[in-house]
């Protein structure tokens, strides 16, 4: 339909004609015998004269979709009403055709108000009748719902509904502005937009998907006669209950599409077949939210982008505010989410332990120098409580006994990424990297010697009763895993082997504040409210001597995102879910891109992964690593990687974190319904789920080696001579090595060609870091070979 020329002449009676009717109509609802007094006409148009005529801009809710980082697979949709706009060129010519048949027969030729029908409605309503007449125009009940749309305050979506003269006054006014500003394809198009089709469908696409499951481009003249017949009285017309069966099809069959033959848009023929049309008695489902996600593996990632949003002050200064602006927006989103890095991830999760476990294997994934999410799955279903078949009850006792269910198999809690009720995991040595970037970061390079002991008494204070006291003391004494582990080891060899007794006092030279303020600056981010006190306090940090072995709380995503951190040269970047957000005019908000901060320097970043080449099988660029403690990473991803395992005290949570330059991905095997549990978390369930998935993500990638620090000196440090000591009595290789400046440990005996009981030589034998430790190895003398140079001599032969 083309815009129709308005004669100013036919607007000005038609004004003056609404303005007499005004008063008609207010007079006959408080008078109906003053109905017709030139009293009541003379004031009916001056209270018509004196409404606006302009409608305030409004936009209707529309659904928000949100993509996974391919553009194209939709994971989820929010909405407040289920509606999407669509032109009119993208609906079938049937639907407006049915619409004004079933609506309005005469939008053609009227200028918004059909003075007709206002007239035929006046006589009709004013008598005895219970049966009441409309005269509402298509463009009077597109200003009513605009009205209601565009309301700031409840009292106006009152005003816009509500059954009075004085809005029907109103409506007039508006729809003969409204028609003077809009051509006839216009108004058609915004009505069939905005109105209500029943069954949480609003406007003609959501109507098209929820009855025929089909664009509205795609309707038959029997499905767009159908949609017509309900927006009268969705409720009742609904063709999912018997009685709405019924009517519709009376409706439709009997009212519109006769009315669309005789306006000439159907032949007969063409509306006797459109009659024979089934209608719907079921309508298709209309998810809403992350608990309806097209595929449930996605469903903690769903989670993580709403939460994220639901964080951003961007998107309003209250949460209600963010929230209605979410499901409103009509935003097109796209994520950060890899398909397959996560279907990988799930796969592998699968082989390794069940849903209905009540341990839980969690993957988070993260790229280096975006902070982009590309990964969250877990052994469990992303779905609300299930009253029929619920949860078993949980795995604590104590909370079992109030009746408590466990989260499996089950829940919406967000396991991986935190926030609620989850608060996150001690994941156990994953934090001693934090050690290792503090000492760094004051001077000690990676070739730092330690003697590490057995056991090692810190000066930490705890209580004298906790079994981790020095006997008789109040000092802290950690030990290492299993026992043993005593040596001297630098930060390569330390790291490799996650030698307790070589951090703790590592922490207690750099300051314990210190390496918690690392780990504030690289995301972890202290739910729990201790931790927080802690760790928002330098002088109880300072105090915190367990830190290093990883007692705080974090999540696999905090934790992927801190070392991705030292993959991106020392960029901190906030964790994100989101690619691009659009809105609906297709304009890009600066909104989720990365926000990156640098968290260190580029060359204690790059110095930090050397060491942590070691733990995963990977060959340090400046040190050695004499050791492994998840060796099977670096062969099967076949690339640079680097990493950590972590591991609680009685093995509570296992943990592995790995990394190359182009994901990093963190795992936890964990019980999140009770910490204090009496299982042990096995590495061999955790580790293979985590390097498979990361070996999965790099298969056809090109490899990329790590970079080395620009000044090497923070690996070696500033190196000294140490003395020749060769066969010198003991006391004097200890003093002839103190006095050079080196601490000075006795090694075990060695073979050597020196006198048994002198000094064999040293480790490290020529240089070393400056002050650092030197191993004194005495000699035992070389051993004899049985007649041959010094054997023992016949008897009576004096010895040699």
């Amino acid at each position: 339909m083309r815009r129709r020329d308005h004669n100013i002449f036919a607007n000005a009676t038609s004004l003056l004609i609404c303005g007499l009717l005004a008063g008609v109509v207010v007079a006959a609802a408080a008078f109906p015998a003053a109905a017709m007094s030139g009293l009541a006409a003379k004031a009916g148009g001056e209270t018509f004269a004196q409404l606006p005529s302009e409608l305030k801009d409004y936009s209707s809710p529309q659904i928000t979709r949100i993509y996974a980082a391919d553009k194209k697979t939709q994971i989820s949709q929010f909405y407040d009403e289920f509606r999407s706009d669509v032109p009119l060129k993208d609906m079938s010519k049937h639907m407006p055709a049915a619409m004004i048949s079933a609506e309005d027969r005469e939008f053609a030729n009227h200028n918004g108000v059909d003075l007709k029908g206002v007239a035929r409605a006046f006589v009709s309503n004013s008598g005895k009748s219970e049966s009441k007449q409309g005269a509402s125009t298509i463009t009077m009940q597109y200003v009513r719902m605009s009205l209601a749309y565009s309301a700031t305050n409840p009292q106006e979506v009152v005003d816009a509904t509500k059954d009075t003269p004085k809005r029907k006054i109103t409506e007039m006014k508006y729809a003969i502005q409204v028609e003077k500003e809009l051509s006839k394809d216009q108004i058609i198009e915004r009505y069939l937009n905005i109105a209500p089709f029943g069954n949480q469908a609003y406007g003609v696409y959501a109507a098209s998907q929820v009855y025929f499951n089909k664009k509205p481009k795609d309707l038959t003249a029997g499905q767009a006669a159908m949609l017509a017949g309900m927006v009268k009285a969705p409720s009742s017309f609904n063709p999912t209950s018997a009685e709405g069966y019924k009517l519709i099809k009376q409706r439709r069959d009997n009212y519109i599409l006769p009315a669309m033959v005789e306006m000439g848009k159907l032949t007969q023929a063409e509306a006797d077949k459109a009659k024979k049309e089934a209608i719907p008695r079921q309508v298709k489902p209309v998810g809403n939210g992350c608990v309806s996600v097209a595929n449930n593996n996605w469903g903690f990632f769903c989670d993580y982008f709403y939460r994220w949003w639901m964080s951003q002050e961007a998107f309003g200064a209250t949460p209600y505010d963010r929230e209605r602006r979410l499901k409103s927006g009509g935003y097109r989103i796209i994520t950060t989410l890899d398909l397959g890095a996560q279907a990988d991830a799930r796969k592998r999760i699968n082989k390794r332990i069940e849903d209905n476990d009540k341990n839980a294997l969690l993957l988070a994934a993260t790229e280096p120098g975006t902070g982009k999410v590309r990964l969250l799955a877990a052994n469990r279903k992303y779905k609300l409580p299930d009253a029929a078949n619920p949860n078993p009850l949980s795995s604590d006792k104590k909370k079992a006994r109030a009746g408590v269910r466990a989260t499996y198999p089950n829940t919406t809690n967000p396991l991986l990424s935190g926030g609620g009720d989850i608060s996150g995991y001690q994941a156990g040595s994953v934090f001693k990297i934090f050690t290792i970037i503090a000492a760094l970061e004051k001077g000690y390079p990676l070739a730092y010697p330690i003697k590490a002991e057995k056991r090692f008494k810190s000066e930490y204070i705890i209580s004298s009763s906790n079994d981790s006291a020095c006997p008789g003391t109040h000092f802290w004494c950690p030990s290492n895993s299993g026992g043993g582990g005593e040596g001297l080891y630098d930060m390569h060899s330390a790291f490799a082997k996650s030698i307790n007794t070589y951090f703790v006092p590592l922490e207690q030279q750099v300051g314990a504040e210190n390496v918690v303020a690392v780990a504030k600056r690289f995301g972890v981010q202290f739910r729990v409210p201790q931790d927080a006190k802690y760790a928002n306090d330098p002088a109880s940090a300072n105090q915190w001597g367990a830190f290093t072995l990883g007692v705080s709380a974090s999540t696999p995503l905090d934790m992927a995102n801190a070392y991705a951190t030292l993959a991106g040269d020392g960029m901190y970047c906030e964790p994100t879910p989101i690619e691009q957000i659009s809105t609906q005019d297709g304009n890009k908000l600066d909104i989720g891109k990365p926000r990156c901060i640098r968290a260190t320097s580029k060359d204690v970043a790059r110095a930090a992964l050397d060491a942590a080449r070691c733990p995963v099988g990977d060959s340090a660029q400046m040190g050695r690593c004499n050791g492994a403690t998840a060796r099977q990473t670096k062969s099967t991803v076949k690339h640079p990687v680097f990493g950590k395992t972590g591991t609680t005290d009685a093995d509570k949570t296992a943990a592995l974190i790995a990394g190359t330059t182009s994901l990093v991905v963190a795992g936890y095997l964990v019980n999140p319904d009770w910490p204090d549990h009496r299982d042990r978390m096995s590495h061999d369930v955790v580790n293979p789920a985590v390097y498979q998935t990361l070996g999965d993500f790099m298969k056809g990638k090109p490899k990329e080696q790590f970079k080395e620090p620009e000044n090497r000196k923070i690996a070696y440090g500033d190196q000294k001579s140490i003395p020749n000591v060769e066969c010198d009595a003991i006391d004097d290789a200890r003093s002839r090595i103190e006095d050079a400046g080196f601490e000075v440990s006795i090694g075990s005996d060695v073979e050597s060609d020196c006198p048994a009981g002198t000094a064999a030589g040293t480790s490290p034998g020529n240089r070393t870091i400056k002050g650092g430790f030197v191993t004194i190895n005495p000699s035992k003398g070389r051993a004899e070979t049985p007649g041959g140079p010094g054997s023992t001599p016949p008897s009576g032969s004096p010895p040699r």
